[in-house]
């Protein structure tokens, strides 16, 4: 996981895809300001928009194991767990992991980390969008990266129906707020 440094970079994160209409705006508006991202996908999601998914990995973004039907670790078993993840895996070719709502137990983790073969890296997040609070205003949404962002945060929001009505009101405004204090966007 990248440190919070001095030097002037982001990292975005994508959670939830692909999705139909998201990721394509998603990657449309990271295209525009020259940016990378790292995107967390399920493995349903992938295999039912393959096409959108090779075109994350044509553009050069990066892509991370989010499980194959989003579960939470902390309401479901560790075999089954792990299962899940590894059916994902079947589909996502990443050692990068992100545990849907951020959930995931001490055991899980730990076999994720020192018993998988190949092991992973979980990757947490420091800022938090809030993009898929569906009572949160797109402008909340904004206000929360923009104050609580800085060199070497990663932030995430989710390319998914739930969140896009936020996501796509933020996206555009943190890239662009980001861009003119002259900050890159880099993929981990």
């Amino acid at each position: 996981m990248p440190a919070e440094t001095g030097e002037k970079v982001l990292y975005l994160t994508f959670d939830d895809g692909p999705h139909e209409t998201a990721t394509p705006f998603v990657l449309d508006q990271l295209k525009a300001y020259g940016a990378e991202g790292t995107f967390f996908c399920i493995g349903k999601n992938v295999q039912q928009y393959r096409d959108i998914y090779t075109r994350i990995l044509d553009e050069g973004h990066s892509i991370g194991n989010h499980t194959q039907n989003h579960i939470n670790g902390w309401k479901t078993a560790d075999k089954p767990y792990i299962d899940n993840i590894r059916q994902a895996a079947q589909y996502i070719d990443s050692q990068l992991f992100r545990p849907p709502y951020g959930r995931i137990s001490r055991f899980q983790a730990n076999f994720l980390q020192k018993i998988a073969n190949p092991a992973y890296r979980i990757i947490m997040w420091s800022v938090l969008s809030g993009d898929f609070d569906v009572k949160l205003a797109p402008e909340k949404c904004l206000e929360n990266v923009v104050v609580n962002a800085k060199p070497g945060s990663i932030i995430v929001f989710h390319d998914s129906t739930k969140a896009w009505d936020r996501m796509s009101y933020t996206l555009p405004r943190v890239l662009e707020h980001f861009s003119k204090q002259g900050y890159t966007f880099k993929k981990l």
